[in-house]
């Protein structure tokens, strides 16, 4: 793997998710999440898959979770590939965009977020 990859990533391990993710491809996907909000928390991570510190805050949370036994859903959305979807959650969530950014779901409406550093599984 070149040092280039290495740093900004683009190799085939990245491809791999854990399997907690629900990932977020379409309206539909999303009107899903919202939905499961009013049975059990949800959380949306927004990530930018070009940025270094997005894929960095990305891997911390993702350990975080993996170390947990909230129970919390979790939502994936890579916005550089559905940029569309991500100005639909600002929109109609109240939410300002940020990337990478956490937001917290309940009962269809957000109550938290938080952005890069700020990112973390205390906020679910």
């Amino acid at each position: 793997m070149s040092i280039i990859n290495k740093i900004f990533g683009g190799s085939a391990e990245e491809k791999q998710s854990p399997e907690f993710w629900n990932h977020i491809n379409s309206e539909a996907d999303l009107e899903k999440a919202v939905e499961e909000s009013h049975n059990k928390k949800v959380a949306i991570f927004k990530h930018s898959t070009r940025c270094f510190i997005s894929k960095t805050v990305l891997k911390n949370f993702e350990r975080e979770v993996a170390a947990s036994d909230k129970d919390v859903s979790f939502y994936f959305l890579d916005l550089l590939a559905h940029r569309d979807l991500s100005n639909k959650i600002a929109h109609e969530l109240g939410v300002q965009h940020q990337s990478p950014q956490l937001i917290v779901l309940e009962n269809g409406n957000a109550v938290k977020n938080a952005s890069h550093q700020s990112i973390s599984l205390s906020l679910t």
